[in-house]
């Protein structure tokens, strides 16, 4: 299915990508001054340590009234959300706090409720997952340019490892403006990212690579087109992609309650930012390798 015939846009100018260059590089320093600004990321649990409980409730609870209570009681930071049925909540209070006084006080504040389940995050297993997150990233890069290098050219791997270093960057970017809680579910999500943006990008190389062979560019303008040329054609199944994509996505951020919201949210962000780097950010990496080798 195509909706986008015989299209000619100029993506990869010289012009064009000088400016998709710094408006790429402005968008990742606003992730950095609010990152400062803000202390860091809004850290969940997971990575910083502390406890959750699931309380089941005969009836149906208000969150509002119980947060308000919490706070009354001295649980001013505790994070107080819906999971799964409107009976069921999770409070998740941070490291040091005192969880067995949480736990007398709402067992004698509210009657007919059970605790479903409970679980604690010392500090140290919090640090060891960001440390292993960070690694988990790390490998699924290397990972990536061994394959983009071995399948294509090295110079496709540049393109496609800074396309995927601009999706994190930007999507971590969004975190630290709008602090948004960073958990296991955000980790979960941008390794998600990483996976839709390198495989729009292989498509979009892979068609490069089909025009290459036969358009055969004897000069660096020649390339250039060529390169364009094969986006334009791609062009059609990236919007489709990328748009079917959202639909879910946006579907999950607006209905999937809080539980799901960080997580959506990620994707969203990653989703939008790797359609735009396939085109923008890999490609012209690409034209720009391409014409530093032709320079030596």
């Amino acid at each position: 299915m195509q909706f986008l015939v015989d299209t000619n846009y100029k993506f990869v100018t010289k012009k064009r990508r000088r400016i998709g260059f710094v408006f790429s590089i402005i968008l990742i320093i606003i992730g950095i001054v609010f990152y400062l600004i803000n202390g860091g990321f809004n850290l969940g649990i997971d990575f910083e340590g502390g406890a959750t409980l699931h309380y089941k409730f005969k009836q149906e609870v208000k969150i509002n009234q119980i947060r308000k209570e919490l706070n009354e009681a001295g649980y001013s930071g505790a994070i107080i959300q819906r999971y799964g049925s409107p009976k069921d909540l999770l409070i998740k209070i941070e490291q040091g706090k005192d969880l067995s006084r949480l736990k007398n006080y709402i067992n004698g504040k509210y009657s007919n409720i059970n605790l479903e389940s409970e679980e604690k995050v010392g500090p140290s297993v919090g640090k060891d997952l960001q440390k292993n997150s960070l690694y988990a990233i790390i490998i699924a890069l290397i990972g990536i340019l061994i394959y983009v290098s071995w399948r294509f050219q090295f110079k496709y791997s540049i393109g496609a490892i800074l396309a995927l270093l601009h999706d994190v960057l930007i999507t971590l970017g969004a975190f630290a403006v709008f602090q948004f809680e960073f958990d296991r579910s955000v980790l979960a999500a941008i390794l998600m990212v990483i996976g839709y943006s390198l495989n729009d990008t292989i498509v979009v190389f892979d068609r490069i690579r089909e025009y290459m062979r036969t358009e055969r560019p004897r000069s660096d303008e020649h390339y250039e087109t060529t390169v364009n040329k094969a986006i334009n054609n791609s062009l059609s199944r990236t919007i489709i992609t990328s748009l079917t994509t959202l639909m879910v996505i946006i579907v999950l951020y607006l209905a999937g309650g809080q539980i799901l919201r960080n997580f959506s949210f990620a994707l969203l962000v990653g989703v939008v930012v790797g359609t735009y780097s396939s085109v923008f950010i890999s490609s012209p990496v690409l034209i720009e390798a391409h014409l530093k080798v032709s320079d030596n």
